[in-house]
């Protein structure tokens, strides 16, 4: 109910502390406010006691209120309306490029590389409300899965589906999946285009030169993150496929082009991260969220409306009252 309401100057609450005093004054001097007469005995004299003397204080509580009022309304009580209209500037368009070889079903992340890597994207997808996601996969050949769009659902949606499948050509074709990535960006006007180009191996496949890739994301102002996915040292791998079509695991050596990663994320103004566990995977995709911000203008409109002349006028009939009382009814006895 007082959700809205206000009071633009509080500090004349503090003329509240005369109220006490007034009424310890009134208390003090109640017995000499009327003139005495002083006689031997009131023999004689017919007693009765009137309801108007026992009424009489009702006009010393009068102008108590009306002081209360009045304090009040010093005070400036008002009610605000609050409107706010949000202006977002053009966005930034992000494409994922996603490593899908079979490496990336190594379980050094958990339960693998590529599903962990499934449940942070989705996350980092959910907090980007204002931008445009498209998601390109890429392991021996790349191919976009999603067109950039503001659709998040149909972006989670195709996240969900991310696989290894074996349908592309298994190897590492990091090029590719770049230069897949800039031509999904080359004709974007938004403000920023971004490439989030994750990998766990090195650049054996394809025909695109990583390099190459990489110029033609400067050319056309477009900054790539890249992230090495993989524990140091050794981790359980698959290393071949079984008769039934499951695959066996085994110990294999994590071989991550850092050198390339850094060269592609420094030339395109980017940053390179290495996400050697679950946790550092999320903070990773946390910091870029944090570095690309779309920029968002909030704009609030108040409107006041001042309820000080009610108390005011409420005040004035008060004292008024009070005055009318004192020079009529109580007269007698003023």
């Amino acid at each position: 109910m007082f959700e809205n309401f206000t009071f633009e100057n509080p500090q004349f609450f503090w003329l509240f502390l005369i109220l006490p005093l007034a009424i310890a004054w009134f208390i003090l001097k109640r017995n000499k406010q009327q003139a005495e007469l002083k006689i031997s005995s009131i023999k004689g004299f017919k007693v009765s006691g009137s309801w108007l003397t026992k009424l009489k204080p009702v006009l010393f509580v009068l102008r108590l209120f009306a002081m209360a009022l009045i304090i009040t309304a010093m005070a400036r009580p008002r009610t605000v309306d609050v409107s706010t209209k949000t202006k977002t500037t053009r966005g930034i368009d992000i494409v994922m490029a996603i490593d899908v070889s079979a490496s990336m079903l190594a379980k050094d992340l958990k339960p693998n590389r590529l599903e962990a890597l499934k449940v942070v994207a989705a996350e980092f997808i959910k907090d980007r409300p204002n931008d445009r996601i498209g998601l390109v996969v890429y392991a021996g050949e790349s191919f976009t899965k999603t067109p950039i769009t503001s659709d998040k659902s149909i972006v989670l949606g195709n996240m969900k589906d991310v696989r290894y499948d074996n349908i592309l050509e298994n190897g590492t074709a990091i090029g590719m999946g770049l230069a897949t990535s800039v031509n999904r960006l080359k004709e974007s006007k938004a403000k920023s285009k971004v490439i989030i180009l994750l990998t766990d191996g090195s650049n054996n496949a394809g025909f695109i030169d990583p390099k190459i890739a990489s110029e033609l994301a400067v050319e056309y102002g477009i900054k790539t993150y890249t992230i090495g996915i993989g524990t140091n040292g050794m981790a359980l791998t698959p290393v071949a496929i079984l008769p039934n079509g499951t695959f066996q695991y085994g110990m294999g050596k994590v071989e991550i082009d850092e050198k390339l990663l850094k060269e592609i994320a420094k030339d395109t103004g980017g940053k390179y991260f290495r996400a050697t566990n679950n946790k550092k995977l999320e903070q990773i995709y946390q910091e870029i969220d944090k570095l690309e911000k779309t920029d968002i203008e909030e704009f609030k409109f108040y409107n006041y409306e001042e309820k000080f002349r009610y108390l005011v006028l409420l005040a004035g009939l008060l004292i008024f009252v009070e005055f009318l009382l004192r020079y009529t009814i109580f007269r007698s006895f003023v």
